[in-house]
């Protein structure tokens, strides 16, 4: 969940400010002219900013693993180098230059990823040697791709295609391709996977329909409709970590929450042909639908900007006359509504969104290319307009544009072994849920680069 001021949906920050959540939504991330910085959230709806780099590099993309202190950068100057870094003891791991552009990093427990417009670089996180590429990918100017929170179900999800919305599915583990998925009509906008890595949430260009599938039984689980007045830019899709609601972020000034309820039956992978975008997937996908449909409605009304209280009632509606009408009116009619909306005192040009608790209260957070972090309160329970709570500054936009012609100074490069210590010291905050420990010194070989492979500055 990134968000990048001009250039793309998950890259860098041309214009504006960069910001990140982290895996489980439980602090910030944003990059600055100065550096980046690292923020936390507190139990009375606050911010506190727990490390700021000043390092003077203009920073246009960062994230950090969980709670950890592992910390992946890329300055302005110095746009194809990713260096990572233990934050808390202000020294560079290590660092690997590309061919092209970093557009996107994504981290988990056990990879990190690294995103150019035409490839994927998988490394291991646990030495950060390249384990595979994935090359000559459809053209991905926005960088947008998705890597799953889960160690356990590590799917990496992006673009299959530059022209219709289909979503290639990599086990990142395994490395290999698991499935294909054939989820809308026109390109694809934002991507997002629950935190358990079984569901995978999309959106397309035209920011209408917003879908939910099972992966990897390629099955449609939920269809959600975001409105219907006008076509809008979705900037940011996000599961809470229950995996109960889903959020929309766009370019205008409405955030919709989405209430996903359990289909009636377990769904099941259908044979033969992929699932089209445009039908039902199969009987569980439909009566999922339908049942998201009803979640939605109880919010719809307040929830809703665009749709209506109209729409709510006859999507109730639908079920009973659903032989009489013309398959797309009723595929229409049928789509889940919004169970929730938060209005934001500005429409920003794209903005980003997380659910997550403070303090046993659910709380949508959603943050700007401007530096403003909303604080809003989620009413699980009934839905509706979400209150606004608090409003912070996190950090003023960049003043000037950026020029991603220069050259960053060279930076000291650590031995080895030295560099391999640093890495299990910054990994000692987020232990995996595997059956490595990476804390042990023994799980952590020195680590050999390839010459085939990018070269380390």
């Amino acid at each position: 969940m990134s968000l990048g001021g001009g250039q793309n949906t998950d890259g860098s920050n041309a214009g504006g400010i960069f910001v990140q959540f982290n895996q489980d939504c439980t602090s910030l991330v944003a990059g600055s002219s100065q550096g980046y910085h690292l923020f936390a959230l507190t139990p009375d709806d606050g911010v506190e900013e727990i490390y700021a780099s000043r390092s003077g590099q203009d920073t246009c993309l960062v994230d950090r693993l969980f709670s950890s202190s592992l910390v992946a950068v890329v300055t302005v100057a110095a746009p194809r180098k990713l260096i990572v870094c233990h934050y808390k003891k202000g020294t560079e791991i290590c660092n690997y230059s590309y061919s092209n552009t970093i557009l996107a990093v994504k981290l988990n427990r056990s990879r990190l990823v690294v995103c150019l417009e035409e490839s994927l670089h998988i490394h291991n996180i646990r030495d950060m040697k390249i384990l595979h590429t994935i090359r000559d990918t459809p053209p991905n100017p926005r960088g947008l791709c998705a890597l799953a929170p889960a160690a356990d179900r590590c799917y990496l999800a992006y673009p299959g295609s530059s022209a219709v919305g289909e979503v290639q599915i990599f086990d990142a583990v395994h490395l290999n391709a698991k499935c294909v998925l054939s989820a809308h009509d026109s390109g694809l906008a934002a991507l997002a996977w629950s935190s358990c890595g079984r569901r995978l949430a999309t959106a397309s260009e035209r920011g209408t329909v917003i879908r939910v599938f099972a992966v990897p039984e390629r099955v449609r689980l939920f269809e959600f409709r975001r409105g219907v007045k006008r076509c809008v830019s979705i900037s940011c899709l996000a599961f809470s970590a229950c995996g109960t609601f889903l959020a929309a972020s766009s370019n205008t000034e409405t955030v919709h929450v989405f209430r996903l309820a359990e289909p009636p039956t377990p769904p099941t992978p259908q044979p033969g042909a992929e699932t089209p975008a445009g039908g039902a997937a199969s009987g569980a996908s439909s009566s999922a639908t339908a049942s998201a449909g009803g979640a939605g409605g109880a919010g719809g009304g307040a929830g809703e900007a665009e749709g209506g209280g109209w729409l709510g009632w006859l999507s109730s509606a639908v079920a009973a006359g659903a032989g009489l009408l013309p398959a797309q009116v009723a595929d229409v009619l049928a789509q889940g509504r919004a169970f929730a909306a938060a209005r934001l005192p500005i429409q920003p040009s794209r903005a980003m969104v997380a659910i997550t608790n403070v303090g046993r209260a659910p709380r949508l957070l959603v943050a700007t290319a401007t530096g403003e972090l909303f604080v809003y309160a989620l009413d699980a329970a009934d839905g509706g307009e979400c209150a606004l709570l608090r409003t912070h500054r996190l950090l003023e936009p960049h003043p000037h544009p950026h020029h991603r012609d220069q050259q960053a100074p060279p930076l000291d490069a650590h031995e080895d072994s030295e560099r391999d210590s640093e890495l299990g010291a910054a990994l000692e905050g987020s232990p995996p849920r595997g059956p490595f420990d990476l804390r042990d010194p023994k799980h952590f070989p020195p680590m050999r680069v390839q010459p085939s492979q990018p070269t380390q500055d």
